[in-house]
């Protein structure tokens, strides 16, 4: 059960804060800032825009988010998903629309994201989140995993392709291949390197923040821009300053806002349940489309890309010590010092730097583990994980979360229609009844008596499946009463219950006899209000299982 929260949760915090907290959270701060800034400004360039977009997504939304949000220590930028997604909206928008300016474009669709996030939380809608699967949602990342590969592989290799598709830029990747420039694939090296050394060796340190700090030094101290390599270039620096949304692509761009939205939404729930403090109050998933959908708001109106929790950057700032939002806005604050005083020093990192990092921190978004650990527990979940990655790479981003949401659905009505049927028996010398299995040879079955029990509320959509199972069961069984243990099953649906008393009559009509055993209380309502409840009678109705057995094996004796 979600947790009450006032519109702003910060005074309830700030309330109850405890000083001795401050030093942990400022250090924490500091140290998600050294990892969120230079990875919100390699995001930025994956959806083509300027750095400095990247600067105002990691203060504005942060601060926003801090103030509304209901976690204490989730971290609020943008996400490589959000980017990769934003990326292909944005495109779209620049080849349609190639005199609008993307900046504009940018805060149209960070504004409609975060409208649509605070239109879901009027109608309470905090429980979509939900919807999407965790092998879906593990397949949809790897794919997004491997298109950002794909997408940044020019930069690292320094060569230049028309953009026409995952297996496309791939096909005319390999083709370039022999043109790729070697003083650039140096700087990728060295910064994967740099990486993965201070990841392995000095997992404290910052090393997005070293490696960029790295890539601009050996810029400048090699003129590496004078042999051909790609340079950031000059970043404005200053605050953000107001830029207002271009309201006739709203029309043209809200469904691609509401697929960032969800992917929004469904990042920050998992986020900010993943990573809490034990005693911490559990994030409320309506509040939270509050402080997501107000961060992007105004965010987007001072050019900030669209916004969403990370994971990465949240487990960070935890492992780091945060204790509240306080080390969001210090992070905030250290954004805010990078545009007034660091921009200028940005402008001489290589474009490879920046790729290597993006790279660096979204490959995570591949998880053979997990997709192997989906495929050991159930094989159809990994098919969905296959099929969700897949659509990712041959439909694009955008489409992909539509397979992904459709293929969670659809996984949701498979399992709600396929409920299981099991033939119980009894644990020797116990009250126990559970399914027969070739593990438990021992346990007891009754000669004539069929003892059988499905999960979950019957209604018009799985009952017919139900039904079919059960007269594949009689027709093999041959039994002389059918106990239908209802302990699981919480409500029936009239069609559901409309059938159950057609069955009776039918097993009648067959010879065989039907009994019930451990109703619950909203099933047995509605029961009483049928004909089944005369036919049956106390006589076939029966408290519980043991009850009904107990009453056959005195039958049997008589």
């Amino acid at each position: 059960m979600e947790t009450k929260t006032s519109f702003m949760p910060a005074i309830d915090w700030l309330a109850a804060y405890d000083r001795s907290w401050l030093k942990a959270d400022v250090v924490a701060g500091l140290t998600a800032g050294a990892i969120v800034i230079p990875k919100a400004m390699a995001y930025a360039t994956i959806a083509g825009l300027p750095l400095q977009v990247g600067l105002y997504t990691a203060f504005l939304p942060m601060v926003v988010y801090a103030l509304l949000g209901t976690s204490r220590v989730l971290s609020v930028s943008t996400t490589t998903t959000i980017a990769i997604l934003g990326a292909a909206e944005l495109g779209a928008v620049a080849q349609a629309h190639p005199e609008i300016n993307p900046l504009t474009a940018t805060a149209t669709l960070a504004m409609l994201v975060g409208a649509l996030l605070l239109i879901a939380r009027l109608f309470r809608l905090g429980f979509v989140a939900n919807f999407i699967s965790d092998p879906v949602l593990t397949g949809f990342k790897a794919g997004i995993g491997l298109v950002i590969v794909v997408d940044q592989l020019p930069k690292l290799l320094g060569l230049h392709i028309h953009k026409e598709g995952f297996f496309r830029d791939l096909v005319a990747i390999a083709g370039q291949v022999p043109d790729t420039s070697l003083i650039t694939l140096a700087i990728t090296l060295g910064t994967f390197a740099l990486i993965i050394g201070l990841e392995k060796f000095a997992p404290r340190a910052p090393a997005p923040l070293i490696a960029v700090a790295g890539g601009i030094a050996a810029s400048a101290l090699l003129g590496l821009q004078a042999h051909g390599v790609s340079i950031v270039g000059q970043i404005p620096g200053g605050f953000p300053s107001l830029t207002l949304p271009d309201l006739s692509l709203v029309q043209e761009m809200w469904p691609a806002a509401a697929g960032i939205a969800l992917m929004s939404f469904t990042e920050t729930i998992a986020a900010g349940r993943a990573f809490a403090h034990p005693g911490d109050p559990r994030t409320n998933s309506n509040q939270e489309l509050v402080g997501i959908g107000a961060a992007n708001v105004i965010g987007g109106l001072f050019g900030a890309m669209p916004a969403g929790g990370g994971t990465s950057q949240t487990a960070v700032n935890l492992n780091a010590g945060a204790q509240t939002q306080v080390a969001a806005l210090i992070t905030a604050a250290m954004a805010v010092a990078t545009m007034l005083f660091l921009a200028p020093v940005m402008a001489a990192m290589p474009n490879a730097t920046l790729a290597a990092v993006v790279i660096a921190y979204s490959v995570g978004l591949i998880s053979p583990a997990e997709m192997a650990a989906i495929r050991r527990i159930r094989t159809i979940e990994f098919r969905w994980a296959i099929a969700a990655c897949v659509g990712v790479m041959v439909l694009g981003t955008l489409n992909g979360i539509l397979v992904a949401v459709i293929i969670s659905m659809a996984s949701l009505i498979h399992l709600a229609n396929n409920p299981p049927l099991y033939v119980l028996g009894r644990k020797p010398g116990t009250h126990v009844f559970r399914p027969r299995s070739d593990e438990h040879p021992e346990d007891e079955s009754f000669p004539g008596l069929l003892i059988v029990r499905t999960e979950g509320g019957m209604y018009f959509g799985n009952a017919p499946v139900v039904a079919e199972k059960l007269r594949a069961l009689i027709a093999a069984e041959k039994p002389d009463v059918l106990l239908v243990d209802c302990g699981a099953i919480p409500s029936f649906e009239f069609t559901a219950l409309k059938m159950l008393i057609d069955a009776e009559q039918r097993l009648r009509d067959q010879g065989i006899t039907m009994w019930i055993a451990a109703v619950n209380p909203a099933a047995l309502e509605m029961m009483r209000r049928t004909p089944l409840d005369e036919t049956l009678g106390r006589e076939r109705m029966f408290f519980t299982v043991e009850d009904a057995v107990n009453a056959y094996q005195k039958r049997e004796k008589a």
